[in-house]
């Protein structure tokens, strides 16, 4: 692998893509590196998973794999193009309906959706009576848990999703118009003004990370303030970037050129001590996004 890396990489320099000759993994079950012999020559193993991952590292997709023989495939990687809403103007409109952001569906990455139904589980959703999402956009996460719960326990449940897009706010009210779903374009850091009251359930996705945001003394203040004795926290730290189509795994800090996962790291755990400060079982689990979540230890 490290002559494969080195090779690719400086193909990579030159080239928009690269083709290259594997050996099919469709045809052997073993771990990455083992030897296979066919014919008196021998070949190392990799799986589509191992390829599929060196393909993301070198910020390239990988294109449908060509049959060349039985025992051979070829491949070819194509760099991602550079479009990302991360570079984009930041305003609120940056995650507007007519947003680059726009075109991002999260429900549709397994490695998101799967996450948050756990976090949604984990957190005992069908028990929760009041929910509060900060940073809720076009409302994806309350689609999922509407298909979740059934009808009664449902239109029962009350929830409020606060975002500063006024389109992202105007297309999440025409998806959802029952009267048990209320949404406001608002400055979260404002929040006192709105008077919502108490919840048993705050989910927060990549938001309250946002530079705007005095993120420590900010999440003790919601948990302070705007929460039941008997309540829940879904918190999503996202440790990957959006680009040219894909979502890449990695978390990027200011002035580092490779993924660091310092001050992302940072915010976790914090908020792990802190909540297990505050009696709440904490589990922390997911990968291109962290997904944070606590239920409160009540006394018996």
């Amino acid at each position: 692998m490290q002559t494969i890396l080195t090779q690719l990489q400086n193909a990579l320099l030159k080239e928009e893509s690269i083709t290259f000759t594997i050996l099919n993994p469709d045809l052997h079950d073993t771990y990455a590196g083992n030897t296979v012999t066919i014919e008196g020559k021998c070949y190392l193993h990799r799986s589509y998973k191992a390829w599929l991952d060196l393909a993301e590292l070198l910020m390239c997709k990988i294109l449908t794999p060509e049959k060349v023989t039985e025992h051979l495939v070829q491949l070819t990687f194509v760099k991602l193009g550079t479009d990302s809403f991360h570079t984009e103007t930041k305003d609120s409109e940056k995650y507007g309906i007519q947003s680059h952001f726009s075109q991002i569906h999260k429900m549709e990455e397994p490695a998101f959706f799967f996450y948050y139904v756990q976090a949604l589980k984990n957190v005992y959703i069908e028990k929760r009576k009041r929910v509060l999402n900060l940073g809720i956009n076009r409302a994806d996460e309350f689609e999922v848990i509407k298909n979740i719960l059934d009808t009664n326990k449902y239109e029962n449940m009350n929830l409020v999703g606060i975002d500063h897009s006024k389109t992202a706010i105007t297309y999440a009210k025409n998806v959802f118009p029952e009267s048990n779903v209320t949404f406001y374009t608002h400055d979260i850091n404002d929040l006192d003004v709105l008077q919502l009251g108490k919840f048993d359930l705050l989910i927060s996705i990549g938001t309250l990370q946002s530079p705007s945001i005095n993120f420590k003394p900010f999440f003790m203040k919601l948990v302070q303030e705007y929460l039941e004795q008997d309540s829940a926290i879904i918190l999503g730290f996202p440790n990957s970037r959006w680009v040219g189509g894909e979502m890449i795994y990695g978390a990027k800090a200011p002035n580092y050129a490779m993924s660091e996962m310092s001050l992302l790291f940072n915010d976790v755990i914090f908020c792990k001590k802190y909540l297990q400060q505050k009696k709440y079982r904490v589990t922390i689990t997911g990968k291109q996004y962290i997904f944070l979540t606590a239920t409160k230890i009540l006394s018996s």
